[in-house]
């Protein structure tokens, strides 16, 4: 059996995240993009957003909860990889509710152990039920931290 794959289809609870302006600005210049449309509200407002947005990678830093039953240790996980689509830019002052789901767990055979495979679906949507964006994250969980998760 999989590793965790009697969790898979579940969900976790909705947790509420607000994008905040300064939160915004601190996260554009810690990765370097120096864009306007993130940190300058006039130059936001003239753009084809209409207002200050906040750049692609920033729902990162949001709080998803967990899949209960299913909760991984803080170290020793491979990231195995990363996608996000977007409906619309993530507007600054907005309120956020995310969820994470566990969509599909499968193993493989590494060189030094089996490797479980992880694919978390990540998902944001405004109060009223709008989709703004979907993540696909992969988890790699190699045969040591399986041991200890067994414990």
């Amino acid at each position: 059996m999989a590793l965790f794959e009697e969790y898979v289809g579940r969900c976790s609870e909705p947790v509420e995240n607000p994008v905040e302006r300064v939160a915004v600005r601190r996260f554009a210049e810690a990765i370097g993009d120096p864009n306007p449309v993130y940190t300058d509200p006039e130059a936001a407002r003239r753009s084809v957003h209409g207002g200050l947005i906040a750049p692609p990678t920033f729902p990162r830093t949001f709080e998803y909860g967990s899949v209960p039953g299913a909760e991984l240790p803080l170290e020793g996980l491979i990231h195995g990889g990363h996608n996000t689509v977007y409906e619309r830019p993530l507007y600054v002052g907005e309120s956020v509710v995310c969820r994470v789901e566990l969509k599909r767990s499968f193993d493989r055979e590494g060189r030094s152990g089996r490797l479980g495979f992880l694919v978390f679906e990540r998902t944001g949507e405004t109060p009223e039920g709008e989709r703004i964006f979907t993540s696909d994250d992969t988890v790699v969980v190699t045969e040591q931290v399986r041991e200890r998760l067994a414990r």
